[in-house]
C-alpha cells in the first residue's frame, strides 16, 4: 500500500475548489440595508441570485473531480 489517496495533483485541484467556493461566497456578499425598516432592492440582482450560486457549485464540482480522481483515468490502474 504505497500509494496515496490523493496525488500532489488532486490535492491542487482541492485547493483550487475552494478557492472558487470562496469566490463564490464574495460573489454573494453584501446588498445589505443599515436601517431594517428600509427595503434594498440589491440583494436581488444577477450577481447574488445566479452568479455566484453558480460559481459555488462550480468549486464543488470541482472537489468532487479532485477526490474522485476523475483527471487520471487515461492511464492503466495497477
Amino acid at each position: 500500500m504505497d500509494k496515496m489517496a490523493l496525488t500532489p495533483k488532486g490535492l491542487k485541484l482541492m485547493l483550487a475548489g475552494v478557492v472558487v467556493m470562496i469566490a463564490g461566497y464574495i460573489l454573494m456578499m453584501g446588498g445589505g440595508s443599515d436601517d431594517p425598516q428600509v427595503f434594498n432592492e440589491a440583494m436581488f440582482d444577477f450577481r447574488r441570485l445566479v452568479a455566484a450560486p453558480v460559481v459555488i457549485v462550480a468549486g464543488i464540482v470541482v472537489e468532487i473531480v479532485a477526490i474522485a480522481g476523475l483527471f487520471g483515468k487515461n492511464k492503466k490502474s495497477e
